[in-house]
């Protein structure tokens, strides 16, 4: 087995253990927006998945302008420094999927076996899968402990090792 350097392992450890991020869009008029979107990883394609409502201010941001930017961070523990906790900021690209499609199927598959309960939501019309293709990130995996990754870096992290 490859060696894997810790800061990948405590990246995919990340994504793949917290299951919120806050979302950021821009509105129309270019002001920042951001909420909170529970999310599941498409690990072959690079990319997060969320489930997002038609009437929500986020969803019609990123239909808008689809360059986002996700936050996901290890939860704060009581007596431990809050500057050091781990925590990657994702940027990408946001496409909503086709109803019915094969990457809508392979959305709803991944979304569905990380929050099950949320089955009966993906057969309401006015929600939507959206594949959020991820093109860089900011990686703080502590003090001292940060790092910049391109695309391909990513794709390689979240690509499960063999």
């Amino acid at each position: 087995m490859p060696h894997e350097p810790r800061l990948s392992l405590d990246l995919r450890t990340l994504l793949s253990t917290q299951r919120v991020a806050a979302l950021g869009t821009l509105g129309e008029d270019g002001s920042p927006f951001v909420s909170m979107v529970p999310y599941a990883l498409l690990r072959q394609s690079a990319s997060v998945v969320i489930h997002v409502s038609g009437l929500a201010a986020h969803t019609h941001n990123l239909q808008t302008s689809p360059t986002v930017s996700l936050l996901v961070m290890q939860p704060e523990s009581a007596g431990e420094p809050v500057h050091a906790l781990p925590r990657v900021t994702l940027q990408g690209r946001a496409e909503a999927l086709a109803s019915g499609s094969p990457a809508w199927t392979e959305a709803r598959t991944a979304y569905l076996a990380r929050f099950p309960e949320a089955e009966p939501m993906t057969e309401l019309g006015d929600f939507m899968f959206v594949a959020i293709r991820l093109l860089g990130a900011r990686q703080i995996a502590g003090f001292g402990a940060a790092r910049s990754l391109d695309a391909e870096a990513l794709a390689r992290i979240l690509d499960p090792l063999p």
